[in-house]
């Protein structure tokens, strides 16, 4: 199994669903599976999916005029998102593709 982080099998086999929620509300494991190597390394994964989401949002209100690329960059985010999930559901810790290296909490 290839992973870029290591961890426990039980820990991957218990986390799992935090590790998938992370994808879709970040906070709740950053929160709630603290001793969760698996289940954090998704959350922070989640988090710069998150701020990547936000960024696009605040840039399509700002300059609104280029509302296709928006929709093409909203894509993008729910593509790297399920491209997250697979990872999760697959037990790997195997950063996003263009974010998954930036490093917002330690």
């Amino acid at each position: 199994m290839q992973r870029h982080e290591v961890t426990s099998e039980n820990d991957i086999q218990q986390n799992k669903g935090m590790a998938i929620l992370a994808y879709i509300l970040f906070f709740i494991p950053l929160l709630a599976a603290k001793e969760s190597p698996f289940a954090q390394f998704h959350a922070k994964q989640g988090l710069n999916l998150f701020l990547l989401g936000l960024a696009i949002y605040i840039v399509s209100v700002i300059i609104p005029f280029l509302g296709a690329l928006y929709s093409l960059a909203d894509l993008g985010v729910l593509a790297l998102a399920i491209y997250g999930i697979v990872n999760a559901v697959n037990g790997r810790m195997k950063p996003l593709p263009l974010i998954g290296q930036i490093v917002i909490l330690k």
